[in-house]
């Protein structure tokens, strides 16, 4: 029997085993908040985490000392495990491998099988929809359902909310068809798009958004109106969607899913070291933000960490890529800092699987159904 057999096995035991509470009131959080930074779109270390060649100098030489540095994070070498950007985010939320399934109906999207750190986090402790939030890109639509897991588990009633350009769409379509102010013929493009957008979500099962977020995305639309011209765009759009939210939602758990990087596909070198470098800038308004704001000051731990590498084969017409299963492709990293975090370098290979636990942790709650182990040395 193997690691992962074994992991599995006493983890679906444990399951079996363990009693869901009745229902009483879960009891209020007062851990440390954490933002969880996908440095997505999948990257290498040589443009990360290289002292002497990264795109990302705020990320290798101001927040790395700052906590703890994981150089060596590796994606396991399982049968079945792809090293891509759903897989990778899934790895990271649940803290197992191959916890997902394929949606039958529409390919290329993912369903957690597997209770996400949103459902642990809000079954644990009594905190509003609108105060966990995943912030998705408008390029990644098949992750705007990894909110909440399918399966014998917490379940919808324990998802996170999701801040997107899918979700603002779907919250401007119905303001504009309540509203009635278009011409007749708009009005049906209008109800056209909205139908398209509401297809996304093969399962019909994304809940209205909160009040709280409504409201949010009231005051989104007073600022940058209907057209889509005025906002920004790319993982530039995840920054600003991030900061705001700190501002004005106050989220005690946000994941930020950016993605860039994975427009290298296209062939041209720079949109994937220039996609590094504006993660960076927007790892340093996020900070920024947490460090000047009194909800956030001296209690937010960071997570940062790709979901997958790449490929580094320079005789490849694309050098970039991450679906053949190189090793390059499996390497990763992380930086974590914050309050109860320890400053200096792990010096031994740590799991993917491992971040999941880490963040349940620091945060007071356990993620019995990770095949991944909390790295504890990291702990004051």
């Amino acid at each position: 029997m193997d690691r992962r057999q074994f992991t599995l096995g006493t983890a679906s035991l444990a399951a079996s085993l363990a009693v869901r509470p009745a229902l009483a009131a879960s009891p209020a959080y007062r851990g440390p908040n954490v933002i969880l930074v996908r440095f997505g779109g999948g990257v290498r270390r040589a443009e990360t985490i290289d002292e002497a060649a990264t795109w990302a100098p705020y990320l290798r030489h101001v927040l790395a000392p700052r906590g703890t540095f994981i150089p060596d994070l590796r994606i396991d070498r399982l049968e079945g495990v792809n090293t891509s950007h759903a897989e990778g985010t899934l790895n990271l939320l649940t803290g197992r491998y191959l916890a997902y399934r394929e949606l039958a109906t529409i390919s290329d999207q993912l369903e957690p099988t597997e209770p996400t750190l949103f459902e642990y986090l809000r079954r644990s402790f009594d905190i509003p929809s609108h105060q966990v939030l995943l912030v998705n890109g408008e390029d990644r639509p098949q992750e705007e359902f990894f909110t909440f897991g399918a399966g014998d588990h917490f379940g919808i009633d324990y998802r996170s909310e999701m801040l997107s350009l899918h979700r603002y769409k779907l919250y401007r379509t119905a303001m504009q068809l309540a509203e009635g102010r278009l011409p007749e013929d708009q009005l049906q493009q209008v109800q056209e798009e909205r139908d398209a957008l509401l297809t996304k979500d093969p399962r019909g099962a994304t809940p209205d958004p909160s009040p709280d977020v409504t409201a949010f995305w009231e005051r989104w639309r007073q600022d940058y109106g209907d057209s889509g011209l005025k906002n920004p765009r790319g993982d530039r759009l995840l920054t600003e969607l991030s900061v705001r939210a700190m501002a004005e939602l106050q989220p005690r758990f946000l994941m930020v899913n950016y993605q860039d990087p994975d427009y290298v596909h296209w062939g041209n070198p720079s949109h994937y070291t220039r996609a590094i470098a504006i993660i960076d800038e927007g790892l340093q308004r996020l900070v920024s933000a947490a460090d000047a704001d009194p909800f956030y000051r001296d209690n937010t731990i960071f997570v940062i960490t790709p979901d997958c590498g790449r490929d580094a084969n320079p005789l490849a017409e694309v050098p970039f890529q991450h679906h053949f299963n190189s090793r390059s492709a499996h390497e990763t990293w992380a930086v974590i800092f914050g309050p109860g975090i320890g400053r200096g370098t792990v010096d031994r290979p740590v799991d993917q699987s491992a971040i999941a636990p880490t963040i349940a942790a620091a945060m007071g709650f356990s993620a019995h159904r990770a095949e991944g182990r909390a790295v504890e040395e990291i702990f004051l």
